[in-house]
């Protein structure tokens, strides 16, 4: 073996299955910083999108204008949605349904279950990407693990038929092996550090899309008995 030890080196004279460790680490980390800059922005504007949607519901202006004012919206195709703005819109079209002939305890139940419907597909929307997250994160270092484990095999076995082996020998070999775990980390910390964060901010969102959503039923709750 050479005394290069520099990266580069070390990673193209290395074993063909750690070569293909790190180009699968490589690609994880790709998949991995891509989900956090896309969750990145779209939990900011899902945030954005809840303050400016409250600060309009509790301006005082009526419901069902703000209602009408949504829905020609929506169907002139000039906005698709989402958050608050999409559970309202699912609450108060069920409260419209089922606002006259039915029993207090159905309009309930219907608008209830709608309400709880629609606030499962909000908050879907915003943890989509994390579960892979999460498997990049906890995944990556077992597999520069064992890009190591196996580095360090082919090692020590091309030393078999060496009667005296020196540091300088084992060394380059060792260094080769130790690169996929130190991938393998550097895959990991930012994965877990993002799904840590981003797993906060969802779960704050959700309980605010919980408490509109209960607010919301409580309001049209009382303007059916008005």
């Amino acid at each position: 073996m050479g005394g290069d030890l520099s990266i580069w080196h070390l990673i193209s004279t290395a074993d063909p299955l750690v070569k293909l460790i790190l180009l699968i680490l490589f690609f994880g980390s790709l998949w991995s910083w891509t989900i956090i800059f896309t969750r990145f922005g779209s939990l900011r504007l899902a945030n954005k999108k809840a303050q400016k949607f409250e600060a309009a519901f509790w301006s005082g202006m009526d419901l069902p204008k703000q209602y009408q004012l949504l829905d020609q919206e929506i169907s002139q195709g000039k906005k698709n949605p989402e958050g608050l703005e999409a559970i309202f819109y699912a609450g108060f079209s069920q409260y419209l349904k089922n606002k006259d002939g039915v029993s207090e305890e159905v309009f309930l139940s219907s608008l209830e279950r709608r309400l709880r419907i629609n606030l499962s597909e909000e908050t879907e929307k915003l943890e989509g990407g994390l579960p892979m997250l999460a498997t990049i994160g906890s995944v990556s270092p077992f597999v520069g693990l064992f890009g190591t484990v196996w580095g360090i095999m082919g090692s020590f076995k091309s030393l078999a038929g060496v009667e005296q082996a020196t540091l300088s020998m084992v060394a380059p070999g060792i260094s080769e092996a130790l690169i996929a775990t130190a991938m393998g980390l550097f895959v990991a910390i930012p994965a877990v550090i993002a799904y840590n964060r981003f797993s906060a901010k969802i779960s704050r969102l959700e309980n605010r899309y919980d408490n509109f959503a209960d607010e919301l039923l409580n309001i049209l709750s009382r303007q059916r008995k008005a």
